[in-house]
């Protein structure tokens, strides 16, 4: 998995969820952190929550940028595009850019939306 092939240093990236109160909620997202961190240690990887849950968009953003991250791209763990992907999260990165106008921002399509992601949803269901 190569992320970047740009000083990786400068490179970073928020896996964004909705948030729960419930802790165990975050697992899988955990989970996916790790694996990204094992894959590209040389790039710091967060994760971010819309609601319920701490670190925010705007919260992880400034710590990676504090880390000297200079080009963001921002992951939403999300099956579909809902009003949080259509709304909120274009909002929170305007927001975020205009605090860090020197961080290139990208939003990826939320990952359920992943002809992969979705192929291995129905290989699990039929399994």
């Amino acid at each position: 998995m190569n992320m970047t092939t740009e000083n990786p240093s400068t490179f970073g990236v928020i896996l964004l969820g909705h948030g729960s109160r419930d802790p165990l909620w975050r697992a899988p997202i955990e989970a996916v952190q790790v694996r990204v961190q094992r894959a590209q240690p040389q790039s710091p990887c967060c994760c971010a929550y819309l609601e319920l849950t701490e670190p925010s968009l705007g919260q992880a953003a400034d710590q990676l940028v504090a880390q000297g991250v200079r080009r963001l791209r921002i992951t939403p763990m999300f099956l579909g595009t809902g009003k949080h992907a259509r709304e909120d999260i274009p909002r929170l990165v305007a927001e975020l850019q205009a605090r860090h106008p020197d961080v290139q921002v990208e939003v990826q399509a939320s990952v359920g939306e992943d002809a992969r992601v979705t192929a291995l949803l129905a290989q699990i269901a039929t399994e």
